[in-house]
Formats: C-alpha cells, sequence, structure tokens
C-alpha cells in the first residue's frame, strides 16, 4: 500500500508541483429545461473554484453545439493534457447517467460515452487525476476508473440508483466553502468537500421525508470498492469492508484545489516529506490490531514527532 502512495505523493507534490492545476468540466445532455439551469449552476461554481485556485479551467457541453461532437470534444481534451506529468487534473462530469446491467454511460450532446471509453482515454495519464463523476447510475465508473494517481467520486454507489444525483449541487459548492474545512488548516481537501456534500446530500432527503436514491462512493486506494462517507469518523475511515480491504480517504485529503498560503508557502520537499509521513501514519493506523501496543505507540510518536518537525521547519 504504501509504495502506490508514495508514488502517488512524488507525483503530486514534487518540485514541479507550482505548475497549474487544469480544470475540466464535462456538461451533459439535460434532457429538460429545469436540470439544464441546475448543471449551468454547478458548472458555474467549479469554475469560480478554478480562478480561486488560479487553475486552468475548460468546459465541454456548455458551448454552442456544432459538427463535433462532445464525446469527440472529450477525447481529444484528454490527449492534449496527457503529456503534463505532475499538476493535477480535476475532471468533473455533471449531468445524467445510465445504466444497463453491463455498461455505464454519461449521457452527452450527441453520442454517449461509457465508463470504459473513458478508462481507456484516462490509461496513458501518468499526472494525478481526480474524478468526480455526479450523474446518476456512475457506480460503475468508479471501478473502472479507479487506479494508480487517481481519486474517484461517484455519486451513487449501484448503477441500479438511477434517480436525478442531487450530489453535484452540494459538491460543486464545497469544493470552495471554508466551512467545509474539517480539520481547519485554512484549506478544504477533496474529502473533506466529499465528507461535506454527503452529508447535505442525506440532510436534503430527510428534510424532504424522501427515501434517499443516491450514496456516493470514494475511492483513492486503486481497488476499485469505494467507502462511503458513513464509513468516516471525523477524517478517518474507521469501518472496515468484510474482507479487510484497505480503506479510502488518506489522498484524497492531501488534495486541494484551492490551497492555502501555508500550503503554497511550504517548500516543496517540506511538502513531499509531509505528505509521505501522513501516508505512513495512515498506513500504521491500519497495521494496529497485528502490532504489540508499546510498538505501535512507539512507531507512531517517532512519525508525530517527524511531522511536527516539518511543520515547525516551514513555519
Amino acid at each position: 500500500m504504501f509504495g502506490v502512495i508514495a508514488v502517488f505523493l512524488m507525483l503530486a507534490t514534487g518540485p514541479e508541483s507550482q505548475r497549474k492545476a487544469e480544470v475540466v468540466v464535462v456538461v451533459g445532455a439535460p434532457g429538460a429545461p429545469e436540470y439544464g439551469e441546475q448543471f449551468r449552476d454547478w458548472k458555474g461554481k467549479w469554475r469560480d473554484a478554478a480562478e480561486k485556485a488560479s487553475a486552468q479551467f475548460r468546459v465541454i457541453g456548455a458551448e454552442e453545439a456544432n459538427d463535433f461532437s462532445d464525446r469527440a470534444r472529450l477525447q481529444d481534451l484528454l490527449s492534449d493534457v496527457a503529456d503534463e506529468k505532475t499538476a493535477p487534473l480535476w475532471l468533473v462530469f455533471i449531468g445524467h447517467g445510465t445504466f444497463d446491467g453491463h455498461s455505464a454511460k454519461f449521457n452527452l450532446r450527441g453520442p454517449d460515452v461509457s465508463a470504459e471509453e473513458i478508462a481507456g482515454w484516462l490509461a496513458p495519464l501518468e499526472r494525478p487525476v481526480a474524478v468526480i463523476q455526479c450523474a446518476s447510475a456512475s457506480a460503475p465508473f468508479l471501478n473502472r476508473l479507479s487506479g494508480e494517481n487517481r481519486v474517484v467520486i461517484t455519486a451513487t454507489k449501484s448503477g441500479d440508483e438511477h434517480n436525478f444525483a442531487r450530489f453535484g449541487q452540494y459538491m460543486s459548492a464545497a469544493i470552495a466553502d471554508i466551512r467545509a474545512d474539517l480539520d481547519k488548516d485554512g484549506q478544504v481537501s477533496l474529502l473533506e468537500a466529499y465528507l461535506t456534500a454527503c452529508r447535505q446530500v442525506d440532510e436534503f432527503y430527510a428534510q424532504e421525508g424522501r427515501l434517499a436514491t443516491e450514496h456516493a462512493l470514494l475511492d483513492d486506494n486503486g481497488d476499485g470498492l469505494g467507502t462511503p462517507a458513513t464509513w468516516f469518523r471525523g477524517l478517518r475511515a474507521t469501518q472496515r469492508a468484510k474482507d479487510g480491504a484497505t480503506l479510502d480517504g488518506t489522498r484524497a485529503h492531501q488534495l486541494h484545489l484551492i490551497a492555502s498560503d501555508r500550503e503554497r508557502d511550504m517548500p516543496p520537499d517540506v511538502r513531499r516529506r509531509r505528505d509521505e509521513v501522513e501516508a505512513r501514519i495512515a498506513a500504521l493506523r491500519e497495521e494496529k490490531a497485528n502490532l504489540d501496543e508499546d510498538e505501535y505507540y512507539s512507531r507512531l510518536e517517532t512519525l508525530l514527532l517527524e511531522l511536527a518537525r516539518l511543520y515547525d521547519a516551514a513555519t
């Protein structure tokens, strides 16, 4: 596990990490005017967040349609951004989805795009990628797109959750809302935005007195399984899968679209080592049940002291 995390951290936080992140928002076919209005609003929030982050912003599906399909535009764009090695790519899907029992698709103007096609287009990318799939029936995208150097979030836990998903509304707002900063470090991580959006989705259905028809998942360890927000206590996933699968959350919490001043000012080598130590602490916590208590706390103390020294050196 740690080897995979280390590779991600070297790519995400190396000396070139000051290069601009890219935010690509793909807006699907609305199907009805009221959905189109909502999708435009969600897209606008991502645009505003990208501007605050000084990130490049691109959109597919919101411009006037022409003979060049949105599917072809997306394929070409992902090919264009493949040369970048270090700056994160944020790929956000806003719209509706379908699942026929075998393949999940995202509804575009013109030909739809499948999870398998997007997986193929992303395969050449070595840069860190965050995929935020806000559509209904989006869960199969998590299994198809999960991999090394990736964080994948889907609005649903199953392809059979095919009703309109509201997760995108809350996610688009949370990513730049300092109230979603759960650990009070002055910035909102992708994990914090995910947990905040999931809580707000739950509140919506509770207030409306309706049975929830969407349950989001997050995968950041490459196993394609995903972790629901209900498994987290604070910022740590504490409930374990029956098969003992590795828990998600560590890498998603180290990815920020809008970094704090402290984060931006931290020297790249210090930031890289800080993230490595945090990843080792997370891995150690997963080993706790198999370790002698004294050994566990001794190793934990060593890591925490190094973490404190790194923060002290960065001030």
